[in-house]
């Protein structure tokens, strides 16, 4: 038992950490993207704003909310580490990927993606999470979210963001089934072609709302906003 959590501090057991934390993440993503759907549907955001207020009022919810703040603190603190680490082994890194023809930009700054991701994540939820789930604003969500997405350094920020996301999430998909022993060279190309699919699908999902509601495609800004 003790052999085994020591594990984890190494730098095996971290990558491992780091594969879990980021595929529980990942049902979040699901989630999100399923939830932000409902403001496509014409009604006005009626639906978006019951299911954001199932969300409120949810104790498992809140309980799965902990948990996820859980996740992504593990996440950003296990990626912080392994950044620093792989910066210290950077020279031999270097030389074995020159060698191998491996590696890619982002395969090697998945660290500096992970920073943005962060600093939109902080900005997202002040925007969002910390009025509506906190203080409770009493307004209507799919109004605000409608509002912020017309915002032009909103929805570039946004856009970039969820670009950035994509990369982040198409190495870290496969990353993180090698790191957890799934390195069959006969499931590899499978593996990296589901793990694109899957981030092309967040990637256009997330940022088909900005460009959607900027730009009024199929009325759905007015649906909500009114104009």
């Amino acid at each position: 038992m003790i052999h085994a959590l020591k594990m984890f501090y190494t730098t095996v057991g971290r990558k491992m950490i780091m594969a879990l934390t980021g595929l529980f993440l990942v049902t979040f993503l699901i989630e999100h993207l399923y939830g932000n759907l409902l403001l496509y549907k014409l009604d006005g955001g009626v639906a978006f704003n019951e299911y954001s207020e199932f969300l409120v009022s949810s104790l498992f919810i809140r309980v799965v909310e902990i948990a996820l703040f859980a996740g992504f603190l593990i996440h950003i603190i296990d990626g912080i580490y392994l950044t620093l680490y792989n910066r210290r082994a950077r020279k031999i890194r270097y030389e074995v990927e020159h060698v191998s023809g491996l590696g890619t930009w982002f395969s090697r700054n998945m660290g500096l993606t992970g920073a943005v991701i962060f600093f939109f994540l902080v900005v997202h939820l002040k925007s969002f999470f910390v009025p509506y789930r906190i203080f409770h604003t009493d307004t209507s969500l799919a109004y605000e979210v409608a509002s912020a997405f017309r915002s032009n350094w909103y929805a570039a920020l946004y856009v970039v963001s969820m670009v950035i996301l994509g990369s982040h999430l198409n190495h870290g998909f496969q990353s993180a089934f090698h790191s957890l022993g799934f390195n069959n060279i006969k499931y590899m190309k499978p593996m990296k072609t589901l793990g694109t699919l899957f981030a092309l699908i967040m990637m256009i999902g997330f940022a088909s709302f900005p460009i959607m509601f900027y730009f009024d495609i199929f009325g759905v800004g007015t649906d909500i906003l009114g104009h």
